[in-house]
């Protein structure tokens, strides 16, 4: 397994909303401007649906078709781990001690703290627990009392709000 000297335990955040809300396109826009504020950011993404672990003809794809419960690929940057098994988010967070934060892609039912993206054309409202929500992201006029609202194409704010709640100015969630 990849490992790092632990600094501390990372703060978890989920972007959810439903399917093609913009999860994805929120996160990568986000990832940026989170390393610009000194941010070490991981991201763990929920599939809903089995995705293929390796890239078919590899060594490591013949590995585990041969039998492995797992393999592994190392160099001097960065590793890789496939492994079979029942897994979740909690398995794997502590995979990334180093991060200052973790994004979790998806997990709209969980009691993670959430950023919930609400799309025109693809949702009407938010489906998160309310309860659990730091902030609201559309493009709708939606509002809900005590969660701030922002815009779904201004990342820069929200990653404003997630340096501050790393950081611990901004209330917790949960």
């Amino acid at each position: 397994m990849c490992s790092t000297t632990p600094t501390h335990s990372p703060l978890v955040v989920a972007i959810s909303g439903i399917k093609n809300s913009g999860k994805t396109t929120l996160i990568t826009a986000l990832l940026p401007r989170l390393a610009g504020y000194g941010l070490r950011v991981a991201v763990i993404k929920h599939d809903g649906h089995s995705f293929v672990p390796e890239i078919p003809h590899t060594d490591t794809a013949k590995h585990l078709e041969a039998g492995a419960i797992g393999t592994a690929v190392v160099d001097r940057e960065k590793c890789k781990v496939v492994r079979y098994g029942s897994f979740t988010e909690e398995n794997l967070i502590p995979l990334f001690p180093d991060a200052d934060l973790i994004l979790l892609e998806g997990f709209k039912h969980s009691s993670w703290p959430k950023v919930e993206v609400v799309r025109a054309g693809n949702s009407a409202e938010p489906v998160c627990d309310v309860d659990t929500l730091l902030a609201l992201v559309t493009d709708l006029p939606l509002a809900i009392p005590g969660i701030p609202t922002l815009p779904q194409d201004d990342s820069a704010a929200l990653a404003a709000l997630l340096a501050d709640y790393v950081k611990g100015r901004a209330p917790h969630v949960g």
